[in-house]
């Protein structure tokens, strides 16, 4: 290779027409190295040791030479250069985007601090000493500077020893283990005494610790060249980890002064064979994002014919984002992103005619975002195998949704040290458990099976381009928008005693708020308000949805459904219960995309299908006679798309409702709906709501779903507007009552009813895991340690699934409790967690279910089993937020609780989860009623919870006390402290790795 040119690497300009040096490279000046290529550079610049390096030669604040532009911090340098914004200036300035940022001597206007190595600005800075972020960042300097002198020997004095005790098993743990460690004076002439031996806590109080050492004679000698053996004790009862510091307390008797060396001691108390199957296979590093260059050149990739299988007359439009609003959301942090938009974008006032703009420009918000996340799954060494037409892509991740990709979907594969930009699109034909078939342009080839690609993964935007088509509709009526008490008539809502209804469910008729939504429904007038069922966990809210549409149905013979849900499984359960209506009446629509094999046979004869197999729907006449259409909010687009007329259907019901976007509902409302549509919404906002991968837009409420939107309306309050406008189900059919019983009272003002059969809910009091044979749920305190590995953020706790393992065990061997693998589902929030509780219970119970709250969200099992995984000791490092991440989620706990039938189990730390007020009155009132296994509570769990929280900064108070002793001790620094850095506004990015993609068609 010839050498670069020295003046493009200068300069990046070279205007010698004669230069005979490369210049088609780029080079690293901080690395010293050179690169073939802008994208090399590019993929370089992203990388840990680049960073690093990056880090040390330049401050928090950067400087882009190119943009004329500070940026704080290497995160937000990396979106930058990024963004297209960067990307237009280089171009206009015929210069490469990839610049190194640069710190200048000076930033005007800002001070540097070398403490918190940050620029100030010179308006904060005569406060900012005085900021308690400067103070905690100069108090953990001072302590880690104590406790590294602390660890180290001196004054000739050494302390030799393994202080980690390792893995030990429970029953070694339990009946002690000692180790003997020495101390040895290699100083002559010497007189040292050891005056003192202390066990303190290393992360703040503690009401036990499991070690022990004995006490030592007042002021023992240790001459020279002599040696001390002393003993350091173990036992602990119960499995998890333990950590603590001793402190050897010393005198030197000539000089009169004392010193301190410490070491510290660990445990961990489990299953050996489970951390070896477990542990992380590679230290965890953050994942290198690398911009995607842009593709120059696709060539086009060969569809499969199940896009044209639907005879849409309605053209989609292609609503792009605006190049405007991406640059926006390109740089920044999500506060000074979201007041942007606000101020910029988004219209002043939510209203009939703002509305389409607002939820427009939050979809738009949202695909910026899936579209950044579907880079997570990009493949830099991919292999393609030929077979027939196709090219066979191995996906890992694929069976799980990460990432989702469904037929019809695009994939750009490049093969490697091809053209820079030059991509080939291959249409997604058919989606195997780990594989996908594509279909290229004749142009693609492939020169030897050994060939390797560069594969990315696009988003597919029908469903967001369905979404923005009913946005564009006219309809804005503010009785269903935003309706008003002037909205409702006035007078008495009917009631059952009046309508005297025939049931077809006959358990409704003995369930007096089923029966009052039934009667609301049916009787309603035309172009009334949404009727909400309002349907706490195992309330029957879908069965009450069923009985109102068949009962619409028989009291007006010309009545005509459109009935929807988020989620294929929730339509299908909404079909299922009106197969009695025949083939003739009932039409169950699914995506082309779907194949036959993932839908229930006994459901195939309310579909219609092409010839070559792909679902489609009849002609326009026979769609016209069905009187209930049941399709998933996205997919209900078809009836408007193939020409079936405004105010066609009578009725929009629409199943958890709760799950879906406002503008995924809308889909059906404002394509469909008239001035006389009545429309009905079922679900629970207490519950989770729709998955939304910005936090931009989640700030800005794409995360409340129209019927939480709704219920915040005065109209739809549960008392004034019981049967009106909305009936909250109180009876609950699920769980025992002592399961019930907390959320009841956290979420649903204690008015649910434990109601399910007892055959079902009391089948598991008396088991031998109980700690109180009639109280079915279990805490099991473990102190753990969460970790992560390799790329990926998500977190996963070996103790955790190892203690999930032995339960699943215990229920499955005994006898006298049947538990088969059907009744047990395993919840935990992080997505490495599942993947390592399926692993070890391989080989122990196949078919448990082990899945997020998301996965288990509408779903029941006798044994529910939660995995609350976040166990870190780092109080004084992180917020609350940060140490408790997914966790501290009212909805995630609400829909984890409330899974179970008979018997509920909660392994995870209570140090942890006690920060929570929540989590924290959850624990207290297990504790009290004898739920309560491993070690005891390190609070008073009798004392009133303060639901303003703070506890996680009285952790941290303690944990400073400590740090301030300690220090005081060395005699070496006066403060200590911590530094308090929370998660920040980005760390979203982390996030979204748990969280699941929707399932939409």
């Amino acid at each position: 290779m010839s050498q670069a040119c020295p003046s493009l690497l200068s300069n990046g300009i070279c205007e010698s027409p004669s230069c005979s040096y490369r210049h088609d490279v780029s080079s690293c000046e901080l690395c010293n190295r050179v690169f073939a290529s802008p994208a090399e550079y590019t993929t370089h610049a992203a990388t840990k040791q680049h960073l690093n390096k990056v880090q040390g030669e330049f401050g928090a604040m950067l400087y882009c030479t190119l943009c004329e532009k500070y940026v704080s911090g290497m995160k937000n340098w990396v979106q930058h250069v990024a963004s297209g914004r960067h990307a237009s200036i280089a171009a206009e300035r015929g210069l490469r985007p990839d610049v190194d940022p640069e710190e200048p001597e000076s930033i005007p206007g800002h001070t540097l601090c070398s403490t918190c190595n940050s620029h100030i600005p010179d308006r904060n800075w005569p406060r900012h000493h005085l900021t308690p972020k400067h103070k905690d960042r100069e108090q953990f300097i001072s302590f880690r500077s104590a406790l590294d002198e602390a660890e180290k020997d001196k004054h000739g004095i050494s302390v030799s020893g393994n202080f980690d005790f390792g893995i030990v098993d429970g029953p070694a743990a339990k009946s002690g283990i000692t180790i003997r460690p020495t101390i040895h004076n290699a100083t002559p002439a010497s007189k040292v005494a050891l005056v003192s031996m202390t066990l303190a806590s290393d992360k703040g109080s503690r009401t036990q610790s499991p070690f022990s050492v004995p006490p030592t004679a007042p002021n023992l000698a240790i001459g020279y060249n002599s040696t001390y053996a002393f003993t350091v004790t173990l036992r602990q009862a119960y499995n998890g980890r333990e950590e603590n510091r001793l402190e050897i307390l010393f005198e030197d008797v000539q000089l009169k002064t004392r010193f301190i060396i410490a070491r510290i001691l660990r445990v961990n108390v489990g299953n050996r064979a489970d951390h070896e199957l477990l542990r992380p296979l590679a230290p965890y590093v953050p994942r290198k994002r690398t911009a995607r260059q842009p593709e120059a050149k696709i060539v086009e990739g060969v569809l499969p014919p199940s896009l044209k299988a639907i005879p849409y007359i309605v053209p989609l439009p292609e609503a792009p984002i605006p190049h405007n609003l991406a640059a926006a959301l390109s740089t920044g942090s999500t506060t000074s992103i979201v007041a942007d938009v606000r101020r910029l974008y988004l219209p002043p006032v939510l209203d009939s005619k703002s509305y389409a703009r607002h939820f427009k420009h939050l979809l738009w918000i949202e695909e910026f975002r899936m579209d950044r996340d579907l880079e997570h799954y990009d493949i830099s060494n991919a292999k393609l195998t030929a077979h027939n037409h196709f090219y066979l892509l191995d996906v890992p991740g694929l069976a799980e949704k990460r990432p989702s990709v469904l037929v019809g979907d695009r994939i750009l594969v490049q093969k490697r040290g091809a053209t820079l930009g030059h991509w080939f699109e291959g249409g997604v034909h058919f989606v195997r458990k780990e594989e996908v078939g594509l279909r290229f342009n004749a142009s693609f080839r492939m020169t030897s099976p050994a060939d390797r690609f560069n594969v990315r993964f696009k988003l597919s935007r029908y469903p967001l381009r369905r979404q923005h088509l009913a946005m564009d509709t006219a309809f804005s009526e503010a009785r269903v928008l935003f309706p008003l008490p002037l909205h409702v008539p006035a007078g008495s809502y009917p009631t059952p005693a009046s309508a005297r209804l025939t049931v077809f469910n006959p358990l409704i008729a003995t369930n007096a708020p089923q029966l009052q939504a039934v009667v609301s429904i049916v009787k309603r007038p035309p172009g009334s308000v949404p009727f909400v069922i309002f349907g706490p966990p195992g309330t029957g809210k879908t069965v009450t949805m069923v009985e109102a549409i068949r009962q619409v149905l028989a009291a007006d013979p010309h009545a005509r459904i459109l009935a929807c849900a988020p989620s294929n499984s929730a339509a299908d359960l909404i079909a299922h219960r009106l197969t009695a209506l025949g083939p003739d009446a009932l039409f169950r629509f699914y995506a082309p995309s779907r194949s036959k094999e993932q839908v229930a046979l006994e459901l195939r004869e309310y579909t219609h299908a092409r010839p070559d197999g792909h679902f489609s729907v009849p002609p326009l006449a026979r769609m016209k006679r069905f009187r209930v259409v049941v399709a998933t909010c996205v997919s209900a687009s078809v009836v408007s798309g193939i020409g079936i007329p405004r105010g066609h259907y009578s009725h929009i019901f629409c199943d958890e409702a709760g799950q879906a976007t406002e503008p995924e509902i809308m889909i059906a409302i404002k394509t469909m709906a008239d001035s006389r549509t009545n429309v009905m919404l079922s679900g629970d906002p207490k519950q989770l709501g729709p998955i939304i991968r910005s936090a931009v837009a989640r700030e800005l409420g794409l995360e409340t779903s129209y019927i939480e939107r709704l219920m915040q309306r005065e109209i739809y309050d549960e008392k004034t507007g019981y049967g009106a406008s909305v009936v909250k189900l109180t009876k609950n059919f699920r769980s025992h009552a002592a399961i019930l019983a907390f959320p009841n009272t956290r979420f649903y003002k204690g008015e649910l009813q434990a109601c399910a059969t007892a055959r079902v809910t009391d089948a598991l009091l008396g088991a031998p895991l109980l700690p109180t044979a009639a109280f079915p749920i279990v805490f099991h305190a473990l102190a753990g340690r969460d970790a992560r590995e390799a790329a990926s953020p998500s977190f996963f706790n070996i103790d955790e699934i190892s203690q999930v393992k032995a339960y699943i065990q215990a229920l499955r061997a005994d006898r006298r409790f049947r538990v088969t693998d059907d009744d047990i589902g395993v919840i935990a929030p992080y997505h490495a967690q599942c993947l390592k509780i399926r692993a070890v219970l391989r080989a122990v119970a196949d078919g448990v279910k082990v899945g997020s709250v998301e996965e288990f969200q509408g779903q029941e099992r006798r044994v529910i089993i939660i995995s609350t995984v976040r166990s870190s000791r780092e109080f004084v490092a992180y917020d609350l937020r940060h140490t408790l991440g997914f966790v501290a989620n009212p909805r995630r706990f609400n829909v984890a609780v409330t899974r179970a039938q008979a018997l509920l189990i909660v392994v995870g730390d209570p140090a942890v989860l006690a920060l929570d007020p929540l989590w924290r009155a959850f624990l207290n009132y297990v504790h009290a009623r004898g739920g309560w296994t491993g070690p005891p509570p390190t609070w008073d769990p009798r004392a009133a919870v303060e639901e303003a929280g703070g506890y996680d900064r009285a952790v941290r108070e303690a944990a400073q006390r400590d740090m301030n002793a300690f220090t005081r001790r060395m005699e070496a620094l006066t403060i200590a402290g911590v530094e308090a850095a929370g998660a920040g506004e980005d760390g979203d990015d982390d996030t979204n790795v748990d969280r699941p993609w929707q399932d939409v068609e």
